[in-house]
């Protein structure tokens, strides 16, 4: 299946991945507990740097379809022109991958199926607790 999503370079897919990945996880973190915004940042910076990102794209490969997959090794392999900062080169391309992953299910309006991958990244970070105050 063909779809004009299909045609956007995976850096363009990655760039809108990276805003509703980071959505998602500051949403996710103001539901979970009132707590003061400079804690809540410390959660978020660990959820969203490349290390992260690039160990729960590991995880979730298992549950991608075939077609994910294939978004997610486009966007892997593109070439970005920043580096890694807080991370490795292949840790950096993993994250891209894992963005470019969010942003081609949210372009294609897979809303629920965004929020699938999120809820077993968050099963990932926090366990069947979910509750992030102790992480705080």
């Amino acid at each position: 299946m063909h779809n004009k999503t299909d045609e956007f370079s995976p850096l363009t897919l990655a760039f809108v991945g990276d805003g509703v990945y980071d959505l998602l996880v500051r949403e996710y973190l103001v539901r979970q507990a009132n707590r003061p915004v400079g804690e809540l940042n410390k959660v978020k910076v660990a959820m969203v740097n490349c290390r992260s990102q690039a160990q729960f794209a590991a995880k979730l490969m298992p549950h991608l379809t075939e077609k994910e997959t294939a978004v997610y090794k486009r966007g892997r392999n593109a070439a970005p022109k920043s580096t890694a900062k807080n991370g490795t080169v292949a840790e950096y391309h993993s994250a891209t991958g894992l963005e470019c992953l969010f942003g081609y299910l949210h372009l294609n309006g897979e809303q629920a199926r965004v929020e699938e991958l999120f809820g077993l990244i968050v099963g990932l970070v926090f366990g069947n607790d979910k509750d992030m105050v102790k992480y705080l």
